[in-house]
């Protein structure tokens, strides 16, 4: 994981993601939002948001995928049915 000159983060995957979903440290701290997937699928790559202020020091270390995020919950009821 390294910074790019717009402020985003770059990340390295293991396997392909959908945008929207939340990178996490070891402890469990939200770092980034992936925004978008750029790179060959072979070896894919994440533009990501930092979602902390002091994303400086999560540079260079591993981060993990959240399963469950707003983007892959299944929708319930919007609202009452008549």
């Amino acid at each position: 994981m390294h910074q790019a000159s717009s402020g985003r983060v770059i990340v390295r995957l293991s396997k392909p993601l959908r945008d929207g979903q939340l990178l996490v440290d070891n402890l469990g701290t939200k770092v980034a939002k992936v925004s978008e997937m750029i790179g060959p699928i072979d070896a894919p790559y994440a533009s990501a948001i930092p979602l902390t202020n002091n994303i400086k020091k999560h540079l260079g270390k591993a981060v993990y995928i959240v399963e469950e995020t707003p983007v892959t919950r299944p929708k319930r009821f919007r609202g009452r049915k008549r």
